[in-house]
């Protein structure tokens, strides 16, 4: 698995000081996938997304726009391999398009962002996704579901975030009342696509937020899917009912390094040098790849 395609390319994309926009392109382009890459942002601060597409264009045939929309990010946080933040779903997502695609499945969009990790002093509107759901608000993409994959390589368990309810649980008005009905609409899709798939390991918990802050400080509602190793999970979901305070140290990340927090060892491992292919579960991954695609059906 590891040397088949997409994967060939995947130690390239965790060398120190490799250009990971590069090597994604080069990807898509020696895979065959139509794409755009979409720059944004000021020169000093630019940034990156890839729009794949599936079929070679570069738009989209009349009677074939996407409803669904699966995203990752791509970039990571310097000094860190970044193999389960986020290399591994987005070679997930690819390797999903590569069978949507041999399935003439042509109900979606991949887009891969760039700048989900945020750096001192920075806060959400920093984030690409932020400037980017701006403009997707401005287009025909507005009405997609969009699902973000982010730490998705080490484990069994599926997680399907409630941390979106957590971060408009304040927010009043009709704006937010379509947001948590949009979301709501997001999470029933996850569940009912898990249960297609007879998933016999799901949890619906609060995570670390992803890209879904961004899109969700935007006006565009996402839905963040990750995986723990079940133990973890178990114990994460334990501990949140008994400790719902912590919930607030996860949306502020403050939790990953607080020492009273006992935190999924998996996510501790992220944004630093632990975090190493030595940690990844590829048996697993056929679990995200199959829940990717099948959300594509529906």
């Amino acid at each position: 698995m590891q040397d088949a395609p997409p994967y060939h390319r995947f130690k390239d994309f965790l060398a120190p000081g490799a250009d990971r926009y590069k090597i994604l392109g080069d990807l898509l382009e020696e895979l065959g996938f139509g794409y755009s890459s979409i720059v944004l942002g000021r020169p000093e601060h630019r940034l990156r997304h890839f729009f794949v597409l599936p079929h070679r264009g570069q738009g989209f045939p009349a009677g074939e726009f996407p409803t669904i929309v699966l995203v990752a990010h791509y970039d990571r946080v310097a000094g860190s391999p970044g193999a389960n933040d986020n290399s591994a779903a987005v070679f997930m997502l690819l390797e999903a398009a590569l069978r949507m695609r041999d399935d003439k499945l042509r109900n979606w969009l991949i887009i891969f962002t760039d700048k989900e990790e945020l750096g001192p002093g920075e806060g959400i509107r920093d984030q690409g996704s932020y400037g980017l759901a701006k403009g997707l608000r401005e287009t025909a993409l507005k009405d997609c579901r969009y699902y973000i994959f982010d730490a998705c390589g080490s484990g069994d368990t599926l997680i399907i975030s409630t941390m979106a309810d957590h971060l408009i649980k304040n927010e009043s008005g009709p704006g937010a009342a379509h947001t948590r009905r949009v979301v709501k609409a997001l999470r029933d899709g996850a569940l009912k696509t898990a249960r297609n798939l007879m998933m016999d390991r799901v949890l619906l918990v609060p995570t670390p937020f992803s890209d879904d802050a961004g899109f969700l400080r935007a006006g565009l509602a996402a839905q963040t899917i990750t995986v723990l190793p079940s133990r973890e999970a178990a114990g994460l979901a334990s501990l949140l009912r008994n400790k719902p305070e912590f919930i607030n140290a996860l949306i502020s990340r403050d939790a990953l390094l607080a020492t009273k927090f006992p935190a999924p060892e998996t996510w501790r491992s992220l944004n630093g040098p632990a975090d190493t292919p030595h940690r990844l579960t590829p048996k697993n991954y056929g679990r995200v790849v199959k829940f990717a695609c099948e959300l594509c059906r529906s």
